[in-house]
């Protein structure tokens, strides 16, 4: 490929890639149509069939000359199209990257397009129109982030938790989440998993060794939506040890033990009650040092 070819490729890609991102766009505020594939966590929408129909056929009108060219795409390969990787260039194609994401609502989905040549990445896009990132690269010529350049990290040590008994704690509970839902999500900010709670982009967020600073605001807000925020051990918030029988919404309901402690550095929010116990019935909790 030469340097003007892949100039063109990277502006068709990039320019392509904000198209397709409208469609992921107005889809993910629609009500979704949802296919499984091979099993439950292997999802397909008409919104992924529609951006992989529209990136390839504007490929192809655009590109009408280059006979070799080739194709490979998350939902063709899935409908039975060959998916094989040779030297002629060949665009792949991920219409929506993180579709359990799309469907449930969580903004982190993305349309991921790259041309190889030779076997070789030369032109990539990655577009999230939901939050508006865009990551792209051109062979040589480096990666960037809404046309700023990236770098890695410069941090060469894998960082491990030292105790080994909160640790097993920590897998225990994942292991026991991971079977009863989805997929969980974890993007790093306590507030913001919080706040993915009360938007509706998540059914259930909970952590142990958060801060007081990192769920105040936030508990308030999932509550305001209508969420539930308590202690990992079943425990309302804002509701007094001696208290039997809480006001909830509209109703009462029994707390299990006592109540939700802002500085045990614990917290389990969730979309509803019902949900909230059965977590509760899930995880086990240890102790960190108090805020």
């Amino acid at each position: 490929m030469s340097a003007e070819e892949q100039q063109q490729w990277f502006d068709f890609a990039l320019d392509i890639a904000k198209r397709a991102g409208l469609v992921i766009k107005d889809g993910f505020e629609k009500t979704k149509t949802i296919e499984m594939k091979d099993n439950p966590r292997d999802l397909v929408t008409d919104t992924d069939k529609a951006v992989e129909a529209l990136v390839i056929g504007e490929i192809s009108k655009t590109f009408p000359d280059h006979n070799s060219l080739r194709f490979i795409g998350e939902e063709s390969t899935a409908a039975g199209a060959k998916c094989e990787l040779t030297d002629s260039p060949t665009w792949i194609i991920d219409p929506v990257d993180g579709t359990m994401n799309f469907v449930h609502s969580f903004p982190y989905t993305c349309i991921s397009l790259a041309v190889w040549c030779e076997q070789q990445p030369c032109v990539a896009v990655v577009h999230n129109p939901i939050l508006d990132l865009t990551y792209t690269a051109r062979k040589d010529h480096g990666a960037f982030l809404n046309g700023k350049k990236l770098s890695v990290s410069l941090k060469d040590e894998l960082w491990c938790r030292p105790d080994p008994a909160k640790m097993a704690v920590a897998t225990a509970n994942a292991m026991k989440v991971i079977k009863k839902c989805h997929g969980p999500r974890c993007m790093g900010s306590a507030a913001l998993n919080m706040c993915h709670v009360a938007q509706g982009a998540a059914e259930v967020y909970y952590e142990i060794g958060i801060h007081a600073w990192d769920t105040a605001a936030a508990s308030l807000i999932v509550r305001e939506a209508g969420g539930v925020v308590m202690d990992m051990t079943g425990a309302l918030t804002f509701f007094f040890a001696s208290t039997i029988l809480c006001y909830f919404g509209s109703k009462f309901i029994q707390v299990l033990r006592g109540p939700y402690d802002l500085m045990n550095r614990r917290v389990l929010c969730a979309a509803n009650l019902k949900l909230a116990q059965q977590m509760v019935e899930l995880l086990e909790v240890y102790d960190e040092d108090r805020d």
